[in-house]
């Protein structure tokens, strides 16, 4: 049987990793190893100056108090104790595109099992408004995972997958977008007069998606 591994920056209560895991279900014995909080925007990083605790939640469900790249690791070396055959990271409330994809905790978690030679998803949805309907998200994430895994990509190759709200009717591939952006931030005073700053996120300026065809990392795009 497959052994799968699936994360995320969400942590471990999202209902989108839920979704993902329940979907994933259909390919192979499905073990959950996320953050304990929320992670997003972190990137690829490793936490290297405190130690990390591994908490047993549930039947194949782990939390990490660290970053989704610290998730891998952990899983790898003390949950599978050896390399799972599948990774996928979502399903993340919200598209990673373009260059966004350097913040993304989500794209992170596949980067990390794609660097280790395992093959590697990560999956995010955009919806604008009300409440997030994983459904069709997870079930286009399990789609292409069994197609990858039939027809494995390039090593050191992962799929980036953002899903519209809805339910897709196809599958288009291309490589990575490029935008100018600008990030807000905003200057502010605690109580004592002394200065903060918060950013307040990037705004696009333009953006620019090129071809169709899958290079390192390729942004699978569900129509």
């Amino acid at each position: 049987m497959l052994r799968i591994l699936v994360t995320n920056d969400d942590g471990y209560r999202s209902t989108g990793i839920q979704a993902l895991a329940s979907a994933l279900g259909e390919l192979g014995e499905v073990t959950t190893v996320a953050p304990t909080t929320e992670a997003s925007a972190i990137g690829h990083a490793l936490t290297l100056r405190r130690p990390l605790r591994l908490e047993a939640i549930g039947d194949r469900m782990f939390a990490v108090d660290g970053t989704p790249t610290d998730c891998v690791n952990v899983a790898v070396t003390h949950v599978f104790h050896g390399l799972p055959d599948l990774v996928v990271s979502g399903i993340n409330k919200g598209w990673n595109l373009g260059d966004d994809v350097t913040y993304s905790g989500t794209v992170a978690g596949a980067l990390e099992g794609a660097l280790l030679g395992i093959p590697s998803i990560g999956v995010s949805l955009r919806q604008t408004r009300g409440e997030y309907d994983f459904t069709h998200a997870a079930r286009a994430a399990a789609v292409m995972a069994g197609a990858m895994l039939r027809q494995p990509l390039p090593g050191r190759t992962f799929l980036n997958i953002n899903v519209p709200k809805g339910e897709p009717k196809g599958y288009r591939v291309t490589v990575q977008a490029k935008r100018n952006h600008v990030t807000s931030v905003s200057e502010r005073h605690d109580p004592t007069g002394h200065p903060y700053y918060w950013i307040e996120g990037a705004r696009t300026t333009g953006n620019r998606t090129i071809g169709r065809t899958i290079r390192r990392s390729a942004t699978g795009m569900c129509r």
